[in-house]
């Protein structure tokens, strides 16, 4: 059943309402026309592109309650956060991002988005990485989003909060992180 453009747009506020991190592409699939569609209706409709929804909600939610980062030194886009408990970013893997060769994200940059989260997710005004275990479980190609969760998983034996860091590529794992945080209140001890 064909829906009139006025019935699409309104779904389409809704749906964007409801998941402000939602892409062109997901949602001309969802509604079954073009992404140049999708465009012209976010347009007609004052919503900007994904890319600025979710700085325009960073800005405005993350950049008073960060202690340990300006907003603009996290890598990638945090779309939610808990101090002390959980924190999620997103990192679209652009042209930038990848080696020219074989459009292969460099390793870096998802090293940098699971570390850079896992310094935000601290509640302390200084938090730096003691050590870090990870694991790259798979190639991540241009075009890709990897969404970071990290969870504050206590302290180890050394007094370091430790800090869990899944990156994901829609519901496929594609790097693990374990963090072991210093905090300004801690010292360091022998590794």
């Amino acid at each position: 059943m064909k829906i009139t453009k006025a019935e699409r747009q309104q779904l389409l506020k809704g749906k964007i309402e409801e998941i402000p991190f939602v892409t062109d592409e997901q949602l001309a699939k969802e509604f079954g026309v073009s992404i140049q569609t999708i465009r012209l209706d976010r347009m007609e409709l004052g919503i900007p592109e994904m890319r600025e929804r979710i700085k325009s909600v960073a800005k405005d939610q993350w950049n008073e309650t960060l202690r340990t980062l300006q907003i603009d030194e996290v890598i990638g886009e945090i779309i939610d956060l808990e101090l002390d408990q959980r924190a999620i970013s997103i990192l679209d893997i652009t042209g930038d991002l990848v080696f020219s060769r074989n459009k292969i994200a460099r390793g870096h940059h998802l090293f940098a988005q699971a570390n850079s989260l896992a310094v935000a997710v601290i509640n302390d005004e200084l938090a730096l990485t003691a050590k870090s275990e990870i694991t790259f479980t798979r190639q991540v190609k241009e075009g890709e989003r990897v969404i970071a969760k990290a969870i504050v998983a206590g302290k180890n034996d050394k007094g370091l909060t430790v800090v869990e860091v899944e990156s994901f590529v829609d519901k496929e794992i594609v790097f693990t992180g374990t963090f072991q945080m210093y905090q300004s209140n801690e010292e360091i001890g022998d590794n």
